[in-house]
């Protein structure tokens, strides 16, 4: 099977803009994902910060799949805990019946905040939410599937889910050994975070190992092969020297998100200033994150690479860079360097909807 390349977009919020700006630019980006033959194009999932306008995916997927014609939208991810699995269910089967065979349910555990911000999303704030995935998962899948047990209290919400017959395309998202072990166990696609894992090669390799068809139990949401896909910081420009150049916006708002300080991304020149005061080099390199950074074909060799490295179907790309137009560009080189197509985008083979 050719490769998948997709997108995951965080709708990044830029010095001088505004969050309606960074969520207009995410329709636009969406929009020329599909022109470009990109296979899915995710929103992620991320609250009460001034750099990410991201905050519920489930209200963007509509909006972009309205706006594109072919590519698969999802969520990359709906940060599980925050919400009601039975919501999730009801909200999730309303878009896979508004655009059939083409939405996807990204599921995450992290809370995509800080400790306040989660306790803010919280409805019952009398204490802090118990840490039960597992049991939230389980009952979102048990919705999905029909399967809860007949003398379950929810057992008849399964069959009055506003979207049937049309469901989402089921994938966990994480970044630890212990998600991946999940997604075996259940036969789940999964998408690994190398963006912020890059350490994960051992983990996909689990997954695969592990791997049971169907979650063995023959759900509809199973895969009957394990399904690897692993998201990547890529940022790809006209030469490797422009490329390093724009990534420093990104290295900036590392820095200072590690000292605990949250900004929006800010312009190449200010970024630039800021990395030459705190002595660090010029060279990309970001520690303890791998970024594929460069022209495009450096980009194409570290993407392969990584493809390699974790066994991978598909790679999902985020970029973020101060100006629009340098992140629409680093995806109109990136699929022209790894040829992709709308002709050769292909379906998802899930046994659940498509």
């Amino acid at each position: 099977m050719p490769l998948r390349l997709s997108v995951l977009d965080q709708s990044p919020i830029s010095e001088g803009s505004t969050g309606a700006d960074a969520l207009a630019n995410t329709l636009d980006l969406a929009r020329l994902a599909d022109e470009l033959g990109y296979h899915r194009y995710w929103v992620a999932e991320h609250h009460g910060g001034p750099m990410l306008a991201s905050a519920s995916p489930e209200a963007l997927i509509g909006p972009i799949a309205s706006s594109t014609k072919s590519i698969r939208v999802g969520s990359g991810g709906v940060m599980l805990p925050h919400y009601s699995p039975f919501k999730v269910a009801e909200t999730f089967t309303i878009l896979a019946a508004l655009y059939p065979g083409r939405i996807d349910l990204g599921i995450g555990r992290a809370a995509g905040t800080d400790p306040l911000t989660t306790f803010a999303l919280q409805r019952d704030r009398r204490q802090a939410a118990p840490d039960d995935f597992p049991d939230q998962l389980a009952e979102l899948l048990a919705y999905l599937e029909g399967s809860l047990p007949a003398e379950h209290p929810f057992a008849r919400l399964a069959a009055v889910l506003p979207g049937r017959p049309e469901l989402p395309a089921l994938w966990l998202l994480g970044s630890s050994l212990q998600s991946a072990i999940w997604a075996a166990q259940l036969g789940l696609a999964y998408a690994f975070a190398d963006f912020i894992n890059p350490e994960g090669r051992q983990i996909a390799a689990v997954y695969r190992e592990r791997f049971a068809p169907a979650g063995g139990n023959g759900g509809r949401l199973g895969w009957p092969a394990p399904q690897t896909a692993v998201a990547a910081w890529v940022l790809c420009a006209d030469s490797d020297e422009e490329a390093q150049r724009l990534a420093a916006s990104s290295r900036m708002t590392l820095t200072l998100l590690r000292r605990g300080e949250l900004i929006p991304v800010p312009p190449v020149e200010k970024a630039l200033r800021f990395l030459a005061s705190e002595g660090k080099p010029l060279d990309g390199s970001m520690p303890g994150r791998r970024g594929i950074i460069g022209s495009p074909p450096t980009v194409r060799d570290g993407v392969e690479r990584l493809v390699d490295e974790y066994g991978a179907e598909e790679v999902i790309v985020v970029t973020i860079t101060h100006d629009h137009s340098a992140r629409r560009r680093s995806y109109e080189l990136l699929a022209d360097a790894m040829g992709i197509s709308r002709a050769g985008r292909g379906d998802d083979v899930a046994t659940a909807a498509r």
